[in-house]
């Protein structure tokens, strides 16, 4: 696996050389906290001087939600995104920090050997790669506006985990949440926050910073992530469950064999926040009804090839009546304009005959009724996260629906939505 994963690396972008990563980052930062008092003896230190802990970090870095495998995988759709993981796009900022924290990790610690495989695929299931619930990722990378879990106050299938951080990370003084587009608990992040791309903070909701957290992360203690048993044991330590494990090796192996494409940040690229049709149905109305257009206001008049700008009977072409494609024109020529606009015409007539039918969609799958209740929550003001808890009730009753009749049943209020889903 070590040999195999570490020769597919060449498929991935190009990977800047360390030592121009180094020479762009503050070699050291003021003030700046140590990961762990005890580095490893063949440490070489991280960009901002600190360290990866010689012994393993039992916490985990974030914690199972109920009606999920991780956050941006619902029960049930495993297989999808796993199917999707090879040929589907990662923004291309987040591809970078995967990338980047790997080299940076196996460079500051020689025994991890961490693929950045196996660190995207993470990424993938904790937040579709910092662009969960309404999230996209901004030119520095953060996720905009803000990843941040359910509130863990041991309801609804919750872990029970006291505020550890004030409300500083997550907004809530109350109870902790997973923060980030590696879904940290704030106590744990606290133990292995690093400031990766040398902008003086750490911040979790930045993909560069969370992507070498987790690889220090992983790498604490002595597993060697070349292996599987290796990668199995961090990752459970990363999610003390058996499913998110298994969920996480098979993307990892997905993205290690298969040819996939960068993709700009901001542009959704996962199985389940997979682009609407929408826009593939727009354009193609939209150059049909250029067409009608052009057919209503052009069937009294012909240009051909010997007329420049003007309409009429030119070179044997008689006003009214449009030449045949590929027929000749005057002088026994065919005339190459009237051919090539036959031609158009005719495409163009393919198009419209494609787009004359309503376009029906069906929510058919959880997959499905998940993401478009996604998005009719994403324009409503939530500062408290309550509709993290809603978005799974969402989606099973409007499972099978038409999204005409759905969007028509979920209400545009915070409160009316609540109120619906009895929350």
């Amino acid at each position: 696996m070590s040999a195999m994963l570490k020769g597919r690396k060449s498929k991935a972008a190009s990977l800047v050389p360390l030592a121009l990563l180094s020479a762009a980052w503050t070699a050291s930062i003021a003030g700046a906290d140590s990961v762990a008092s005890a580095a490893k003896t063949h440490n070489h230190g991280l960009p901002d001087g600190s360290a990866v802990p010689s012994q393993a970090i039992k916490a985990p870095a974030s914690v199972p939600i109920p009606g999920a495998i991780a956050p941006a995988v619902p029960d049930g759709t495993a297989d999808a995104v796993v199917a999707g993981a090879s040929t589907s796009g990662i923004p291309s900022a987040a591809l970078s920090a995967y990338q980047r924290a790997a080299q940076i990790i196996d460079a500051a610690d020689t025994t991890c050997n961490v693929p950045w495989e196996l660190i995207a695929a993470i990424g993938r299931v904790e937040s579709n790669h910092g662009q969960y619930a309404g999230n996209t990722l901004n030119s520095d990378g953060v996720s905009v506006p803000g990843v941040y879990g359910p509130e863990l106050n041991g309801k609804n299938g919750t872990a029970a985990i006291a505020d550890t951080d004030g409300g500083q990370l997550d907004k809530d003084p109350l109870f902790d949440r997973a923060v980030g587009p590696m879904q940290f608990i704030p106590s744990t992040w606290a133990s292995v926050k690093v400031d990766a791309d040398g902008d003086g903070q750490r911040n979790p909701q930045d993909i560069d910073d969370a992507s070498l957290a987790s690889a220090v992360y992983l790498c604490s203690g002595n597993d060697d992530l070349g292996t599987r048993a290796g990668q199995e044991a961090s990752v459970f330590r990363y999610n003390h469950s058996k499913a998110y494990v298994d969920l996480v090796l098979r993307i990892m192996e997905a993205y290690s064999q298969g040819d996939y494409t960068a993709i700009p940040s901001g542009t959704y690229g996962g199985t389940i926040f997979s682009p609407s049709a929408a826009s593939t149905i727009k354009a193609r109305q939209h150059a049909a009804q250029q067409h009608q257009a052009a057919t209503a206001a052009g069937t009294s008049t012909t240009t051909t090839s010997g007329t420049s700008g003007s309409t009429g009977s030119t070179g044997g072409t008689t006003s009214g009546t449009p030449s045949t494609p590929g027929t000749p024109s005057a002088g026994g020529v065919t005339d190459p304009i009237t051919q090539a606009a036959g031609g158009l015409t005719n495409t163009l007539t393919d198009v419209t005959s494609t787009v004359t039918q309503p376009v029906v969609t069906t929510l058919n799958t959880l997959t499905d009724a998940l993401n478009f209740c996604n998005s009719q929550f994403a324009s409503i003001t939530d500062p408290l996260h309550l509709l993290d808890a809603a978005r799974s009730k969402c989606a099973t009753k409007v499972q099978g629906m038409t999204e005409t009749d759905a969007a028509a049943l979920i209400p545009n209020t915070l409160a009316a939505i609540l109120s619906w889903l009895g929350l």
